[in-house]
């Protein structure tokens, strides 16, 4: 089936502002909150929110298989679970009832109040109710970085890091939508020179620059599925920050690796970019050597060129960007990441996300953390308004941003914006 949605002459009766990361040609699913409290399922055309459970009950969907009420619910689950045909279909549906040649919308006025929102005017929700969070740590700049700084550099990767797309199950309960503030987390740390931990705030919280991509139903337990079929059970993807404590985490991670240090807060982009979306923006990933298993092996490009920065904003000022990166850069791919996960026969439903892992490129502008930026804390970062950090501050916000452009089209996710508040004091 082809995809229509993606026709770049395609132009919309909704005015789209340039550079927009939402022309016709994105059509991204999230959920959404309106002004009379009503929760639903909807799209995003410009600065528009698009209401799809009104959509549906005026009819706009016909001659699609959908249950009655897909759009009229809370969460992007169901839908999801309806595979990719489906996804499809609405898709290139909804690019036809928006395209500015297509009256039956345009000239509709009392529709268009029924479906059509200012996106100031709604409150973006979590788009999935997410069952199951794995954090793999695919990228092997911010790996080697990472084993320089707290193992032998010379041996920087571990022994099987080459091998295996690593990863490690995280919280779903944490896991927020943009806007949502998180608190700095209190934790046991072991303070330098001393034999005995503290128990306290954590003193050294920062962000990862990462993304996410959501599943379908993929198999049922004990079944492993391919490379070569795995990205028909990738819905699409976010923006994601991994918040870290790195005080507490540099205490706690061995044996097991990382627990409180990371399960206090996930932050995610409240709209799902669909890979049909994506697929104009295929590129190659890094040359794998030594060459995968063969369970693990893959043809063809399967990464994708997605621009990627961070910017920090202290309280009433500016932000500052301090780091542009790019998601092509990952070492293991999507496709590796899920086909591995499966290997073992481990289940994977609907609404589960699975994170790319930190996302750092090659140049010292391009990682993707205060503990790389910074190198550890030993060269503070220099913002806009003639302070510095070496980690996150109370009342600082982190603003992760991403897009994909060609001469053609930009396809871009919004942001994740999350504010790190102090902690969590019980009166």
């Amino acid at each position: 089936m082809p995809i229509t949605a993606n026709d770049t002459k395609r132009k919309s009766w909704l005015e789209v502002p340039e550079n927009s990361d939402f022309p016709i040609q994105n059509i991204p699913f999230g959920v959404f909150l309106t002004k009379e409290n009503v929760v639903t399922v909807g799209t995003r055309i410009g600065d528009y929110a698009i209401d799809l459970g009104a959509l549906q009950q005026l009819n706009y969907f016909e001659g699609i298989d959908l249950t009655d009420d897909m759009f009229m619910q809370d969460t992007l689950n169901d839908f999801i679970s309806d595979g990719k045909k489906t996804w499809r279909l609405v898709r290139n549906r909804i690019a036809d009832i928006f395209d500015v040649e297509n009256p039956q919308l345009r000239d509709s006025q009392k529709d268009r109040d029924i479906v059509i929102f200012k996106i100031d005017d709604v409150e973006m929700q979590l788009p999935v109710l997410i069952g199951d969070y794995t954090d793999f740590y695919s990228s092997r700049e911010h790996a080697t970085n990472v084993g320089k700084m707290f193992r032998d550099p010379e041996n920087a990767l571990l022994p099987n890091w080459l091998h295996i797309p690593v990863g490690y199950h995280g919280r779903s309960s944490t896991i927020v939508p943009s806007g949502i503030p998180v608190h700095r987390p209190m934790g046991q740390i072991l303070p330098a020179g001393e034999k005995y931990p503290v128990f306290g705030p954590s003193r050294l919280v920062d962000f990862e620059l990462e993304t996410a991509f959501i599943t379908t139903d993929v198999n049922v337990m004990g079944e492993n599925i391919s490379t070569y079929e795995a990205e028909d059970y990738i819905f699409g993807m976010v923006l994601l920050n991994d918040w870290s404590a790195r005080d507490i985490q540099k205490w706690e991670y061995v044996p097991l690796g990382p627990f409180l240090a990371k399960n206090f807060a996930t932050s995610i982009s409240p709209w799902i970019v669909t890979m049909d979306a994506l697929e104009p923006f295929r590129t190659k990933g890094p040359k794998q050597d030594p060459t995968p298993l063969p369970y693990l092996q893959t043809k063809g490009k399967k990464a994708f060129d997605i621009h990627l920065e961070v910017a920090l904003k202290p309280l009433n000022q500016q932000e500052t960007v301090v780091s542009r990166s790019n998601f092509k850069y990952l070492y293991w791919s999507m496709t590796q990441q899920l086909a591995h996960h499966t290997s073992n026969g481990c289940r994977v439903n609907s609404g589960d996300m699975m994170g790319s892992g930190t996302i750092s490129g090659p140049t010292p502008d391009s990682f993707g953390s205060m503990l790389e930026l910074t190198w550890g804390g030993k060269n503070p970062l220099k913002l806009n308004d003639g302070s510095e950090r070496k980690f996150i501050e109370d009342n600082d916000t982190v603003i992760i941003r991403g897009f994909c452009e060609n001469a053609e089209v930009r396809i871009g996710f919004g942001e994740v914006c999350s504010q790190l508040l102090p902690p969590f004091i019980r009166q």
